[in-house]
């Protein structure tokens, strides 16, 4: 995978993350071993590396829309004095992206971007990849310009960790973050999930949320989940993000909706409708 570009001092916008942190344990050998290793260095890359390598294969002619080989970085991370472990799986997450690319993006911007020859092999190659590797799963999640609204019923209020930033640079940069135990992850799934079927209509709200439930069922029940701002940090004034407390109003609106409360479930709504609404507009006037 190419190194860092010269810009790599440029904190690169404006993606959020859902992340799970699995513990050693969960990993077989040989790669067990290699995760214990890459802990003890003194020093790891950043999602903002992580970011930065992935764009850079964008920028060769032809483009390289899925790395040649699989990233053997990760994010770790230590949970009561036990390593846990988020494997980068760049590659697999590439070829998942350019699936959504053809959601996101017209065909004639599509084709500029990728050539439907360079599209057609990567596709060729993620089946064969798939029957050699069917059970592989991607430990990060990734939402452009804003955060998925059933992440937030993962986490609560209280795991909030907002760091307002002290300078230049990378080092010094805002963030905001939120991490909880896998096991309280799906507990909330499961209590999110019965609320808004006794209440609502299918939806994407529901929808989104089995998804994201079913996913982390594949993983150890000791793991760390994390939702991280990312990039979205440097889209958002200082004042806006020491205000955002988008968990708590998602865990009050499904708090009236199981009382009933369809009046303050709404208020509820309203205010992330409208928190989102204005990060959204920043992408159009960028």
């Amino acid at each position: 995978m190419p190194e860092a570009t010269p810009s790599a001092a440029l904190c690169v916008p404006y993606a959020s993350y859902l992340r799970v942190y699995e513990p050693l344990a969960a990993f077989p050998e040989p790669e067990r071993a290699h995760w214990a290793r890459y802990a003890e260095r003194a020093d790891h890359p950043s999602y903002q590396d992580e970011l930065r390598r992935s764009l850079s294969d964008l920028l060769p002619t032809p483009p390289v829309p899925v790395p040649v080989h699989e990233s053997a970085d990760a994010f770790v991370a230590y949970v009561d004095e036990v390593l846990v472990v988020c494997p980068w799986r760049t590659r697999l997450r590439g070829w998942q992206a350019l699936g959504d690319l053809a959601e996101e993006l017209p065909l004639p911007v599509l084709d500029a971007v990728l050539p439907p020859v360079l599209r057609r092999q990567a596709s060729v190659d993620y089946e064969e990849w798939r029957e050699r590797n069917p059970d592989a799963r991607p430990w990060i999640r990734t939402a452009t310009w804003h955060v998925p609204l059933h992440w937030f019923v993962l986490v609560s209020d209280e795991e909030r960790r907002y760091e307002k930033g002290a300078g230049d640079g990378e080092a010094g940069a805002p963030g905001l973050r939120y991490r909880t135990p896998m096991v309280e992850a799906r507990r909330r799934v499961a209590r999110g999930l019965k609320v808004l079927r006794d209440a609502l209509d299918e939806g994407a709200l529901i929808d989104g949320l089995v998804d994201v439930g079913r996913w982390l069922e594949e993983f150890h029940p000791r793991s760390l989940v994390e939702l991280d701002y990312g990039g979205l940090v440097h889209a958002l004034p200082a004042d806006r993000l020491d205000a955002d407390h988008s968990a708590a109003d998602v865990a009050e609106g499904l708090a009236a909706l199981r009382d009933g409360d369809g009046a303050g479930a709404g208020e509820a709504y309203a205010r992330l409708v409208e928190r989102w609404r204005a990060v959204r507009e920043r992408r159009l006037a960028s």
